[in-house]
């Protein structure tokens, strides 16, 4: 909004100056002169204001992209299905500390071929590995998803985001279980409780 109250005041100035040069130019004895020098001036300013325009929505644009973290770009033109074996895999019982992985077997069900652009887990400890390399029509792919339990305990229920050229664009995989806390590992100590000074009497 500042931005197009300064490009209206700014605008709003070079018509000003216009005016100015354009009464400077029938008041003055050399008519062609002082044309061509307003002509000039004229011509400068606007590509000052044209360029700190520039530079302004540049600077915008990019503190823009730094408050919004950048989304896994879509690839662009046809679209396609895909189908998997199954979405969800449950890991059962793991010690604290121990990793797991699963392989989730998908087929490319549509008629173009199936481009996944990003696989993203909901957290560090869940990373997917998926084929790079466009799957054609009809023929299967395999998507890796491993689960490292350092530091997570008791029931886990993590997801994985696929992006692809399907629609919709995203779809998800859950990898679950129950982690076993480390007995040998320091339990967490309790908050201390605040106390809060009772009020002084008047």
């Amino acid at each position: 909004m500042n931005l197009l109250k300064n490009f209206k005041n700014t605008a709003l100035s070079i018509f000003a100056f216009a005016a100015m040069a354009c009464f400077f130019v029938s008041c003055g004895s050399d008519g062609t002169d002082a044309t061509a020098a307003a002509r000039e001036s004229l011509t400068s300013t606007t590509n000052s204001v044209t360029a700190d325009a520039n530079n302004a929505m540049a600077t915008a644009a990019n503190a823009a992209n730094a408050a919004n973290p950048a989304t896994p770009p879509v690839p662009t033109g046809p679209t396609t299905t895909m189908s998997f074996a199954e979405t969800e895999f449950d890991f059962g019982t793991i010690d604290e500390g121990e990793k797991v992985s699963h392989v989730y077997k998908f087929t490319n069900t549509g008629e173009e071929p199936l481009i996944i652009s990003n696989a993203k887990g909901s957290c560090g400890c869940t990373v997917p590995k998926w084929p790079k390399d466009p799957i054609a029509p009809g023929e299967k792919g395999e998507i890796l998803v491993e689960f490292n339990s350092k530091n997570k305990k008791n029931k886990q229920s993590k997801r994985v985001t696929i992006t692809a050229n399907t629609n919709p664009t995203q779809s998800f995989l859950t990898i679950k279980g129950d982690v076993t806390p480390d007995p040998n590992k320091p339990a967490t100590p309790a908050a201390k409780p605040t106390i809060t000074p009772p009020a002084a009497s008047n």
